[in-house]
């Protein structure tokens, strides 16, 4: 019995795993990679230079790889590349990215995209994050591991999130995240870390206590960004964290103030 349904079209030159499975009046494009495992179901549309990993679940009416919806896009073969375990859910819009950038929007392995969720051009998305309905990311977003945003969040172009950090719904997001806060609001302001969300993914209390110090350098003291960042240099102790888990958690929050380009949330 064959896994395409009669009423698809598959544009040739499209390669899809022979375990692929497309819905009714689907659209796959000449020029679309689709994986071994990957389901998707009717009336979505696959265009451009994209690729689909393996074991990725695709709903009705998401459409994945159009073209960038910026206004200096003339055409050029820029691509979508999402990986492995993927659940995209209806209405999902995933652009593809332009030259201004590295011509190229990534998402990662088992994220939770729901509906109505738009991912612009040349955005960086990691693993496992989840996406409330109606979430949308302007262009050249990057977004870290384990990231979740509740429902109707905005983040502005260019905005950086830094991984297991967590918005409140409704959230608008102008300036950077750092590693493991909390925001909500319109603008979006720093409330505390992502405590329970740490110990769910099995962060030990010595971690735990490490970020809570870490935050309270960045948000508290009332340091500048270097002297923050300084800080958290110094600020480690070895005999409470033998296993360097919790140093671990300081260079990543510390790498990622090295990055910071529009100012973090406050």
């Amino acid at each position: 019995m064959s896994r395409i349904h009669p009423s698809a079209l598959i544009e040739p030159g499209a390669q899809l795993d022979s375990s692929v499975q497309v819905g009714a009046f689907s659209v796959i494009g000449p020029h679309v990679q689709i994986d071994a495992g990957t389901v998707i179901g009717p009336h979505v549309v696959i265009d451009g230079h994209t690729r689909l990993g393996r074991d990725n679940r695709v709903y009705p009416f998401a459409s994945l790889g159009a073209a960038p919806q910026d206004k200096k896009y003339r055409d050029e073969p820029t691509r979508l590349e999402v990986g492995n375990g993927n659940t995209i859910r209806e209405s999902v819009t995933l652009n593809r990215g332009t030259v201004q950038d590295q011509g190229v929007t990534r998402i990662g392995d088992d994220n939770w995209i729901m509906a109505y969720v738009h991912v612009a051009h040349d955005c960086v998305i990691g693993d496992h994050t989840i996406f409330a309905n109606s979430t949308n990311l302007g262009g050249h977003v990057e977004i870290g591991d384990w990231v979740i945003l509740g429902g109707a969040c905005g983040v502005h172009q260019f905005c950086k999130i830094g991984a297991h950090a967590m918005a409140s719904v409704g959230s608008v997001v102008l300036h950077d995240v750092p590693p493991f806060v909390m925001i909500a609001g319109n603008t979006a302001s720093a409330h505390g870390i992502n405590t329970e969300g740490l110990r769910r993914r099995g962060f030990s209390p010595a971690r735990v206590n490490a970020i809570r110090r870490a935050y309270r350098v960045l948000y508290r003291d009332g340091l500048t960004m270097a002297q923050a960042r300084a800080a958290l240099g110094a600020g480690r102790d070895p005999s409470i964290d033998p296993d360097g888990e919790a140093g671990a958690d300081l260079d990543l929050m510390a790498g990622f103030l090295d990055r910071v380009t529009r100012g973090i949330v406050r």
